[in-house]
């Protein structure tokens, strides 16, 4: 019998109650129970683990993976045969079909190729049934009675302001919600972070949501137009994703709008990775994913040091099985229990924060442009491998980018241009030279790649 949304939620309620010595157990056993499925059903996991006992009680002795090394052979690392790379590219080249249930029972994501290897994940039902309960866990964490009670009095209307097309995890979540249909579809407002700023404001004003979702850096910059009067909305939660802010950000934007502030850490490869408590920690949910940092040479750091990078192993996912995979991300843990009473282990991501620029104003001033813009640009020009966008001066852009293998690098170079001056342009910005690096994107110190690097 599947697990339902409702049955894993009460399963977690009670890891939660019984402390880390539980959590420690379920994670074990849920660890052993998705090896010994990866090993019996996934090409790639049978050639790695083949020399490897059958019972792994240290799960250090587990090779590390990285979406490169698993892409590149993606066929044989789904364990379900009726999926194939190439049924799957021409799904996600589509965006009409994001939301849609590939083979009509798998949700797919793709990822931004930050770490120069793009990325199309599947997640099976249990992996979403995962997913919900650890959001409704997540927004228990955010919201009290009272809180709820103000939201269903606002009628529920929620207002996505992050990629309104492709098929990103956002984009995708916000399609799944419109194609079901229903109240839940009426009272959902996309607004994609590419739209001028003008017209932003003017949409969530007419909307007038309660719960926002944007992503971190579009947050800052919607309190800067609430605070000048021009956005007049009055939400009961802003819960942001994807980038890190510093920590006075988080509690700046509580305070203009008046409203709680909820941070998440995830990835498409684990969707409910991890949220952030009252105390500003980000706590992993490690009854359903096993998450190490590590140094360079993948030993574990001890709590308090930054790691080189982390590793994840999605306890949920047995389609697409994810196990000891390299994120890429520095991440520190703390070193004592976190004061909020959390028994799941506390963090802070060191690598991950907003990259918004800002250009002089034709009449004075700065305009600011939100990072996702300039990644929803360049992830929907054909050709481009990966991309690095240098502000070298406050009127100069260096694009550092590699095409695809036979893709005309002149003919990528154009539509490049060609697109930035365009998405400047609807930002009201001129006089902007935008010219092309000869050098490659270069790597952080996690291995991935920073997609915007402002002026300083």
């Amino acid at each position: 019998m599947a697990e339902s949304t409702f049955s894993i939620l009460r399963d977690a309620r009670r890891a939660t109650k019984g402390g880390a010595e539980t959590i420690e157990r379920l994670q074990a056993k849920r660890l052993h129970e998705i090896v010994a499925h990866a090993r019996t059903h996934s090409a790639i996991y049978r050639t790695l683990y083949r020399d490897l006992p059958e019972r792994i009680d240290d799960p250090r002795q587990l090779p590390v993976t990285s979406k490169k090394m698993l892409m590149s052979q993606f066929n044989a690392w789904v364990t379900d045969p009726a999926i194939t790379i190439d049924a799957l590219r021409g799904f996600v080249d589509d965006p009409e079909r994001a939301g849609e249930p590939f083979l009509g029972r798998y949700t797919v994501a793709t990822t931004s190729g930050t770490t120069g290897a793009r990325g199309i994940f599947v997640l099976d039902e249990r992996s979403l049934a995962v997913t919900n309960a650890m959001a409704l866990r997540m927004l228990s964490t955010w919201l009290g009675l009272g809180d709820v009670l103000r939201i269903l009095a606002g009628g529920v209307r929620m207002a996505m302001v992050m990629g309104g097309s492709g098929h990103s995890a956002s984009a995708v979540a916000a399609a799944r919600l419109r194609r079901a249909g229903g109240w839940r579809a009426s009272r959902l407002k996309v607004v994609s972070a590419d739209t001028p700023m003008p017209q932003i404001v003017a949409a969530l004003n007419e909307f007038q949501p309660v719960v926002i979702a944007p992503y971190a850096s579009m947050a800052v910059m919607l309190a800067d137009e609430h605070e000048v009067g021009r956005l007049r909305i009055n939400p009961v939660l802003l819960a942001l994703a994807a980038e890190g802010l510093p920590e006075a950000q988080y509690g700046r934007i509580a305070k203009v709008f008046g409203a709680s502030v909820g941070n998440s850490y995830a990835a498409t490869e684990c969707p409910y990775l991890s949220h952030a408590c009252e105390e500003g920690w980000l706590h992993v949910n490690t009854d359903w994913v096993r998450f190490e940092p590590v140094d360079e040479n993948f030993a574990p750091v001890p709590r308090g040091q930054a790691s080189h990078t982390v590793l994840i192993s999605n306890l949920a996912n047995k389609t697409q099985p994810v196990l000891r995979y390299d994120l890429g991300d520095s991440v520190q843990e703390r070193l004592d229990r976190c004061p909020c009473g959390s028994p799941f282990p506390a963090i802070k991501v060191q690598g991950r924060s907003a990259d918004v620029m800002s250009f002089p104003g034709r009449h004075g001033g700065k305009l600011a442009i939100p990072p996702l813009a300039f990644s929803l640009l360049l992830d929907g020009i054909s050709g481009v491998e990966m991309f690095q966008i240098v502000q070298s001066e406050p009127a100069r852009l260096r694009v550092r980018f590699v095409s695809e293998p036979g893709v005309d690098s002149d003919q990528v170079r154009q539509r490049i241009e060609a697109g930035i001056a365009r998405l400047l342009s609807q930002h009201s910005i001129a006089n902007v030279s935008i010219e092309r690096g000869a050098e490659p994107p270069e790597k952080t110190q996690g291995g991935k790649y920073r997609r915007l690097i402002p002026f300083s």
